[in-house]
């Protein structure tokens, strides 16, 4: 069977645990093994560049020592990808660059439910790198950190409150979850806005599993 290796690069375990969930709705007969992994001695949030810069090396040296036929990097700052993917010669696929992917066929526009406003930065430059600045609707903060995402109540409530600021103020077509522990929400938010929800790791592991079935076992 074919297998496709999600690493949170945050020590979170709550995290882990909730990408996880969030990904049993692609758990099919037939499809590839999805397991995912919480890498250890890392912050407990990947929340500034530092963070990010910090578990780049540690996110290849798992992959490296855990063998995979394609690789999802569950942080939406994707970090380490693209050295992950020179140096891996799998798929390596990046949360945040799925979602933008994804949500690109589903609207002309897209908001972002960032984490903290420090983050939103790191999004526009990945973003511009992209070349998807023009359909950025907006990026907005929930002004939570990333273990805090684990209280649901209070986390939908404020998610659904940034994504109806993203909705009716920017404009947004359809709304991009920008944190790996927010899609066992997804459903309720779309009910609640009446929007298309992208959550980035279902995204991701569902281009992973496309370039698989395609017979793409080997990194450009």
């Amino acid at each position: 069977m074919t297998r496709i290796l999600v690493l949170n690069p945050n020590s979170s375990v709550n995290v882990t645990e909730s990408m996880d969930r969030a990904l049993d709705v692609l758990r099919i007969p037939g499809a590839p093994e999805i397991v995912c992994a919480t890498l250890t001695g890392t912050p407990a949030g990947i929340e500034t560049q530092e963070d990010v810069e910090s578990v780049v090396l540690p996110v290849l040296n798992y992959f490296r020592e855990n063998d995979a036929d394609a690789y999802v990097i569950g942080c939406f700052s994707d970090p380490g990808l693209a050295l992950c993917r020179e140096a891996l010669g799998r798929p390596v696929l990046g949360i945040a660059e799925s979602a933008y992917q994804a949500a690109t066929g589903l609207a002309e526009s897209f908001g972002v439910v960032s984490i903290k406003n420090g983050s939103i930065g790191r999004h526009l430059r990945a973003i511009r790198m992209l070349g998807l600045e023009h359909r950025l609707a907006g990026d907005r903060a929930l002004d939570m950190g990333v273990l805090e995402m684990s209280q649901k109540e209070r986390a939908i409530e404020r998610i659904i409150e940034v994504g109806t600021q993203l909705r009716d103020e920017d404009g947004a077509g359809v709304l991009i979850l920008g944190c790996a522990s927010m899609g066992t929400y997804r459903r309720e938010i779309e009910e609640a806005l009446g929007l298309q929800v992208v959550d980035p790791a279902q995204a991701a592991v569902m281009r992973a599993e496309s370039l698989l079935r395609l017979g793409y076992t080997k990194a450009a």
